[in-house]
C-alpha cells in the first residue's frame, strides 16, 4: 500500500512533464505544416546539387 504513495506523484510528475513538452511544441509551431514534410518526399529537387565551380568542366576551354 505505501507503494502508491510514490507511484501516484511520479505519475503526475509525468503528466505535467507530458504536458509542458506538448504545450512547447504547440507554442514553438511544430504542428503548423504537417503535409509538407511528407509530400517532399514524393517530389524530386527543383535543382540537382552541383559540383564545385572551382575545377573547369572537360568540356570548356581553359
Amino acid at each position: 500500500m505505501n507503494i502508491i504513495f510514490v507511484l501516484i506523484p511520479i505519475a503526475i510528475l509525468f503528466v505535467i512533464i507530458a504536458g509542458a513538452v506538448f504545450f512547447w511544441a504547440i507554442r514553438s509551431e511544430q504542428f503548423e505544416d504537417l503535409d509538407r514534410q511528407g509530400s517532399n518526399i514524393l517530389f524530386d529537387e527543383e535543382q540537382p546539387a552541383t559540383k564545385s565551380k572551382d575545377k573547369p568542366r572537360d568540356d570548356q576551354q581553359p
